[in-house]
């Protein structure tokens, strides 16, 4: 006899690079992703662990809409690399190989790479101070920071310090700091960096509201322009992370970033 569970909350489990995400597809009008249930899915020892929780939509005439949610609860306007894994589930769902999808901060696209690989137009970056934002006006390109570091918005703030060598940073001090910095009032994703080669860089990266992470998209995205910025790299740049590596092109529409994705399992959570 087969055994009928109680009704949980669907979900997926997905990750680009190791950034790793909880995505529950809300398309059927459920509407049971609460406060509660975000924090008790975060936790990696009672629940799922995550460092981002996605939640698909309908919204309009885009193929989904898509919110996102940190490991402290807080909300995020972009998850570049969620937003890849969202993309490919969403292709091999209908086939199609090109999408346009919906953020609380605009409107994406999203197309088959080939190789398995997704890309996403990550939008134009913020580069107005108060588009980013920041608590004042002061030179985004050498932040009154110790380290001058580079001031970036991705649909969420970024700080990027070009450093010798990024993995003798101690990041989790560093980055705590600096994400509660006075100059960011909402906060900061922190990114240390440094030249490999041409068009190369190495990058380990703090997310706000969720600490150390293998990878991030935005904070990809915001590197990659802001090592133009600098004169270090041209538009096309390929990272290393400590989850692996993806590859960025900052073109006349748009930031692109192109890597891959990984479904890797699906599970019904019951309170």
């Amino acid at each position: 006899m087969t055994q009928t569970l109680p009704s949980g909350v669907p979900f997926m489990k997905m990750h680009g690079l190791g950034n790793d995400f909880v995505v529950i597809d809300e398309r059927g009008g459920e509407g049971r992703v609460t406060d509660a249930l975000v924090m008790a899915m975060a936790d990696r020892h009672r629940g799922v662990g995550y460092d981002q929780l996605a939640v698909i939509t309908q919204r309009g005439d885009a193929d989904a809409h898509l919110t996102f949610y940190n490991a402290d609860g807080s909300t995020s306007g972009a998850c570049g690399n969620a937003t890849r894994c969202i993309a490919r589930h969403l292709m091999e769902e209908t086939g199609k190989t090109d999408l346009t999808l919906t953020t609380d901060h605009g409107t994406l696209l999203a197309k088959d790479a080939g190789g398995g690989l997704t890309a996403i137009n990550m939008g134009h970056p913020q580069l107005d101070w108060r588009n980013i934002p920041l608590a004042q006006d002061v030179d985004i390109n050498a932040l009154p920071i110790d380290g001058a570091p580079l001031a970036t918005g991705m649909g969420n703030p970024h700080c990027t310090f070009f450093v010798d060598d990024a993995d003798a940073i101690d990041l989790e001090a560093r980055g705590a700091e600096i994400e509660h910095h006075p100059l960011y009032p909402e906060r900061t994703n922190v990114q240390f960096a440094h030249v490999v080669a041409d068009n190369h860089l190495r990058m380990r990266v703090w997310e706000r509201g969720v600490g150390v992470t293998l990878a991030s998209g935005s904070s990809s995205c915001a590197t990659a322009v802001a090592a133009h910025r600098k004169g270090l790299t041209g538009k096309t740049v390929r990272i290393d992370l400590d989850g692996g590596t993806i590859h960025i092109d900052w073109r006349e529409d748009g930031v692109w970033m192109t890597g891959p994705t990984a479904h890797v399992f699906t599970g019904v959570w019951h309170p």
